[in-house]
């Protein structure tokens, strides 16, 4: 038998951070993105609407040359409102290939993503020797 999927995973399946322009029905036209990472102080902030989000991953494409990857390790719900995605992630950069972990905190009000906070684990992150 299957289990049925919660609402709010299925519609975090559906979130194209490569086509955020084909999500914006997903995402609450008052949504804000929240980042902090210590390592990269310039793109600490948060980021408004889906102009906002496709200017914070513009930014980090930028700084990473275009190296920034995702690995999603786990999701889950948090009740009915919450949204928790470990995640994995990688870049390069200034030279160097990293990878540290990450959590993303997903808040859905309406069938819609309103917020999201973006927690690097910002004092294990990793060199990864190039092969």
């Amino acid at each position: 038998m299957m289990e049925d999927i919660h609402p709010n995973l299925s519609l975090l399946n559906n979130l194209n951070l490569q086509d955020l322009d084909a999500c914006r029905s997903i995402l609450a036209d008052n949504f804000v993105w929240h980042y902090f990472n210590r390592h990269i102080p310039d793109l600490e902030g948060d980021y408004r609407g889906v102009d906002g989000l496709k200017s914070f991953f513009a930014k980090l494409g930028e700084r990473s040359d275009s190296s920034f990857r995702v690995n999603v390790i786990d999701i889950r719900t948090a009740g009915d409102e919450l949204v928790v995605t470990q995640v994995c992630n990688s870049m390069n950069l200034e030279g160097s290939l990293m990878e540290f972990d990450a959590v993303v905190v997903w808040r859905i009000v309406n069938g819609q993503v309103a917020e999201a906070w973006d927690i690097p684990a910002v004092n294990t992150i990793r060199s990864v020797e190039k092969s």
